[in-house]
């Protein structure tokens, strides 16, 4: 069995390499850099599994890598950053990235956030446990391609926006709570998965709703959690 590899943009070398070796000694392949620009060619011609990056790089805003990565490749994206304003982390999550770590952390955080992001990936997708297509109103879902539509126009979702969508899919009609869904996706759910998961929310709606704050699709059942409207 390969071993994933994970590349890692950070350019502060202390942290670079304290995260080098706590995923090294979990027998990870790691490709490290300080540099966006490099990060984003070392992600091109490598392919890895997840990428760990950094939002203050020397070279270029860790947003832009994000963009220019999401140009031509799935691959998870894990900022890790020391940024812990919302709106970091709301306009990380709008150009692509699927999750947010903030310094410090501790080695067992990060260890499953990886595990999570390469647990959701595209490329390491094995099994569909939905029918091939789901259809409701304009929304469609084809999961053998993984590809959402709405008015039979492609919507690009990030790994974990497609994974929430497929959970409520999976228990459409059923309210699921916050706990439930974010123990699916990322294994637990403490305080930042919900509030990681709100953030999600809010960009699936923007994506897949008309009018986003009228939505017609997922439904918030207040103080509890979501559900997928089949009404």
């Amino acid at each position: 069995m390969s071993k994933n590899l994970i590349l890692v943009v950070e350019d502060d070398s202390t942290i670079r390499k304290f995260i080098s070796t706590s995923l090294t000694t979990q027998d990870y392949l790691v490709k490290e850099t300080a540099f966006g620009k490099e990060g984003i060619s070392l992600c091109m011609s490598y392919s890895p599994d997840a990428v760990l990056l950094d939002l203050g790089l020397e070279d270029m805003d860790g947003i832009d890598v994000i963009k220019n990565i999401r140009i031509l490749s799935d691959v998870p994206i894990i900022v890790v950053s020391a940024r812990e304003q919302d709106r970091e982390k709301v306009e990380a999550f709008d150009m692509g990235a699927d999750d947010y770590i903030t310094k410090p952390f501790s080695v067992a955080e990060l260890l499953a956030r990886v595990r999570v992001a390469i647990r959701h990936s595209y490329k390491n997708k094995t099994t569909i446990v939905l029918k091939d297509k789901f259809i409701y109103k304009s929304l469609g879902i084809d999961f053998e391609r993984r590809r959402v539509t709405v008015d039979d126009i492609e919507v690009h979702l990030t790994p974990i926006e497609y994974d929430i969508l497929s959970l409520l899919v999976e228990h459409h009609g059923k309210v699921l709570t916050h706990k439930f869904i974010a123990k699916e996706i990322w294994g637990s759910a403490f305080g930042s998965e919900i509030k990681s998961l709100r953030v999600f929310m809010a960009n699936l709606r923007r994506k897949i709703e008309k009018q986003p704050a009228n939505p017609e699709y997922i439904i918030t059942e207040i103080g509890v959690g979501y559900k997928l409207n089949d009404e």
